[in-house]
């Protein structure tokens, strides 16, 4: 073999050496671009994890620092909207304070209307709270005995125990009605909010 057909073989040589160490970079520099984007996404998801993990516990945190707060709601705020208890309570805060009641109203039911199912039974008459998801309440109407007037002092007694009764909490609208033979005296009518978490 001549120098020169020599010259030529390696030459051609290391143009494919060359070719192949440019192609070899070529394919690496690839993976190594690939694999840095596997990185970066797999750091990203640690990241979310952990920050998901932090609200997490944040969240655990909060459910035992506030557990006692919602069971207190729980005692404070009734369950069921008993109307016979309502009534019942009503009634004893009145008789405490000397006051005849006339009459204890509430809306008219939707029970036995169509479209009633056994989970909207309970909740007949009760309309949601603005602003408050899943509570929802019942207006009642508390009227005195037609036939006799209460003292202003016994009305206002009254009034300051129904809205410290868990049934009672919010006095909505309030019609006085002075008797004309004793000025002190009233006649009234009451409407109440009943605040109820089924």
């Amino acid at each position: 073999m001549s120098s020169k057909r020599t010259f030529y073989v390696l030459l051609a040589i290391f143009g494919v050496c060359l070719l192949g160490l440019f192609g070899v970079t070529f394919l690496a520099e690839k993976l190594v671009a690939k694999q840095a984007d596997t990185l970066k996404s797999q750091r990203l998801q640690i990241q979310t994890l952990d920050s998901e993990a932090t609200g997490l516990a944040s969240a655990k945190r909060d459910i035992k620092k506030y557990q006692g707060l919602a069971d207190i709601a729980k005692s404070i705020v009734p369950q069921d909207k008993d109307q016979a208890q309502t009534v019942r309570e009503i009634v004893g805060i009145a008789a405490k304070q000397g006051i005849s009641i006339g009459s204890v109203t509430f809306p008219t039911s939707s029970l036995g209307g169509l479209g009633t199912t056994a989970t909207k039974a309970n909740q007949s008459q009760l309309q949601p709270v603005v602003g408050i998801s899943g509570v929802l309440y019942l207006q009642i109407t508390v009227q005195s005995d037609g036939n006799s007037t209460v003292p202003y002092n016994k009305f206002i007694a009254f009034l300051n125990a129904l809205e410290h009764n868990r049934r009672t909490a919010l006095v909505s609208a309030i019609t006085l009605t002075p008797d004309s033979k004793n000025s002190n005296n009233v006649g009234f009518s009451l409407t109440l909010d009943e605040y109820i978490k089924p």
